[in-house]
């Protein structure tokens, strides 16, 4: 190929026509392709037509009888918030109640020498939930309130005898 470039115009020749050949089949075949691809929305849009009915004519609605139900934007829930202080004035524990629940929020304190961000410390502390409370305390009958009242009340002694 070397003296074939030396030689001078029959090597271009010979290499154009390589360069032509191997051009020319990619080219064209993608030159096919892309027609054909270019030719099918044509033909598609070309065959519709109006084939479609026309749209049914509207007809006029009476006015019904109103709902029986009536809705209502619910009451504003009060929210109560209730904080504890320790007696440096830092806050221990923050008591939010909302509607029916109740939750408490606490601070998160570092456990021993730990630093924040340290493999000991914990980012954060989710809030705790009150579930459910118990009262433990017996519950008295009325009855028996007012018959442990009357029992309790004794009359005051006499006044002592002066001599």
């Amino acid at each position: 190929m070397a003296r074939d470039i030396a030689k001078g115009a029959p090597a271009d020749s010979q290499q154009k026509n390589i360069i032509m050949r191997s051009l020319t089949l990619p080219t064209l075949a993608a030159a096919c392709i892309a027609a054909y691809a270019i030719s099918l929305p044509v033909a598609a849009q070309q065959r519709g037509g109006n084939d479609a009915p026309p749209p049914p004519q509207l007809e006029k609605l009476e006015e019904g009888e109103e709902p029986a139900v009536t809705i209502r934007k619910p009451e504003q829930e009060r929210t109560t918030t209730t904080e504890k202080r320790a007696p440096g004035g830092k806050v221990t524990e923050v008591k939010v109640s909302t509607g029916g629940s109740t939750y408490y929020l606490r601070p998160n304190d570092q456990a021993g020498s730990a630093l924040p961000g340290d493999a000991q410390s914990n980012g954060a502390r989710a809030p705790q939930w009150e579930v459910k409370t118990f009262d433990l305390t017996p519950q008295r009958d009325p009855q028996e309130e007012a018959a442990a009242r009357e029992a309790a009340e004794v009359p005051p002694p006499p006044a002592p005898q002066k001599k």
